[in-house]
């Protein structure tokens, strides 16, 4: 995904000369070929995020659109004071680049993990929230959200995430049907995709039809995609690789109650915690629900227990 969002910064950077891309000491020889194509226009502002973020917005007030990139909980949480006033309600143009989502710095520990940014960054009036799924579409979003007008932030996983769109495709506020079924909805946002995709076959290999929601904008939310497809399974999973409060699965139950939808919902992410095990992202991952499957499991029980269309009788069974 990092390689594939910088593909797209020095493609945008022949077409418009407003264009700056601004890091904090990271991503040092990622942006030669954008300096290449646009000369004077790469600021290093060193390890000071609140700067980053404060000398963005000024580029921003100028006239300029300024591209911010770090790692996702330094810019979220870090300059947050700055993103809130100096972005958000100044809805300035500036594009906001968290790389590691979720787990992708799982050595790293907490303080690199980015389990809270996107209930972060959804709850500021303005701020438009992506969160591709693969590498293609992280190409896609990149070059939607340089031509957007006003605050966006754009989570990346971290890099060697595996191609599983095709066409890549990219409608900004746009859920997209990977699959159809009629058993319960499987939807997910970010990079967690390749499990959901895995989890889904396994599903179908057990003789329950999921229909699979991928979500790489989460703001604005594309409510009526999960409505729809609730009112047909009668039951919900939602996965992201983040906390299960503010994000992905608080966006669906939102939609879900505003629309009177009859279904039942079951939320996997973090639960109140933080990721305090160490190990690998795939480690951090199965220690929190998130494996394959782990959300096999999550849909089985929910259809098992007469929540989607199947009845319990009918539903497969799912081993260790």
């Amino acid at each position: 995904m990092r390689d594939a969002f910088f593909s797209a910064l020095a493609q945008a950077a022949d077409r418009d000369p407003t264009l700056w891309a601004l890091t904090g000491d990271l991503g040092i020889g990622l942006f030669d070929e954008f300096e290449r194509r646009a000369p004077g226009r790469f600021l290093n502002v060193g390890i000071a995020e609140q700067a980053l973020v404060g000398v963005a917005a000024g580029l921003a007030y100028c006239g300029q659109r300024a591209v911010v990139y770090s790692i996702a909980p330094f810019l979220t949480a870090r300059a947050h004071e700055q993103v809130r006033i100096d972005v958000a309600m100044a809805h300035a143009n500036v594009t906001l680049v968290g790389v590691g989502g979720g787990m992708a710095y799982g050595y790293l520990g907490p303080t690199h993990h980015a389990t809270e940014d996107l209930a972060v960054m959804r709850a500021l009036p303005g701020m438009t929230v992506l969160a591709p799924g693969d590498p293609g579409e992280a190409r896609e979003a990149a070059l939607t959200a340089l031509a957007l007008d006003g605050p966006v932030y754009l989570r990346l996983g971290k890099n060697g995430e595996p191609r599983l769109l095709e066409p890549a495709l990219f409608a900004l506020g746009r859920a997209r049907r990977l699959a159809d079924g009629q058993d319960v909805v499987l939807a997910s946002t970010g990079a967690i995709l390749a499990q959901v995709l895995e989890a889904a076959e396994a599903l179908r290999g057990a003789g329950i039809r999921p229909t699979v929601l991928h979500y790489p904008t989460l703001k604005p939310f594309d409510a009526g995609a999960v409505v729809s497809a609730a009112r047909s399974a009668g039951a919900v999973v939602t996965v992201e690789e983040h906390t299960v409060i503010g994000g992905l699965g608080s966006a669906v139950a939102e939609a879900l109650a505003e629309a009177g939808a009859a279904a039942s919902l079951r939320r996997l992410g973090l639960a109140d915690t933080f990721a305090v095990g160490v190990g690998s992202q795939r480690h951090l991952q199965s220690a929190h629900g998130l494996s394959a499957p782990a959300i096999a499991r999550a849909c089985t029980e929910l259809v098992r227990a007469g929540c989607g269309a199947l009845e319990p009788r009918e539903a497969a069974g799912w081993g260790a």
